[in-house]
């Protein structure tokens, strides 16, 4: 029989392993997951704003974390994370001067909403859609960007 203790770490190593069990089930269903690459023939990207290359989705404990690169208007590389939960509330970013919070909130299995924030302002928002086949998805968004000029953006990405 095992003492008080022992059954104590016991439960806590399996209760620990469930939790990381569940997030990794997570990140295996949600067809989000994974590495894109923006396909440029397919994509209507806006002059003059910047160019999200590569966005790759990965679990993060319980949350998932989003990390993109691509180049900025005038070509320069950049790259920013966010780590948050499909809710709808803001999560911080990390690495962009043009926003400081974004939220991402699951509308169907395929379909997620998201919004960008720089200060109190939201300064953009979209659609991300998955297609059927989970091999490609399409990201529309429409915001001011960061001289106050309006755009819209469909930016066509296949999965890695």
């Amino acid at each position: 029989m095992l003492d008080g203790g022992m059954n104590q770490r016991t439960i806590g190593l399996t209760l620990a392993l469930c939790f990381f069990v569940g997030a990794a089930c997570f990140a295996a269903d949600d067809p989000n997951m994974g590495t894109w690459k923006l396909n440029e023939t397919k994509s209507k990207t806006a002059p003059g704003v910047e160019k999200l290359t590569t966005v790759v989705y990965e679990a993060a404990g319980d949350q998932v974390k989003v990390t993109i690169d691509g180049t900025d208007a005038n070509g320069k590389p950049i790259h920013n994370e966010w780590t948050g939960k499909f809710d709808g509330k803001d999560y911080a970013v990390t690495g962009d001067p043009t926003s400081d919070m974004r939220s991402y909130k699951k509308i169907d299995a395929q379909t997620l909403k998201f919004t960008v924030k720089k200060g109190d302002k939201t300064t953009a928002t979209g659609r991300i859609v998955v297609a059927a086949d989970g091999k490609s998805r399409t990201v529309t968004a429409k915001g001011t960007d960061e001289h106050g000029k309006q755009f819209k953006n469909v930016a066509a990405y296949d999965k890695q």
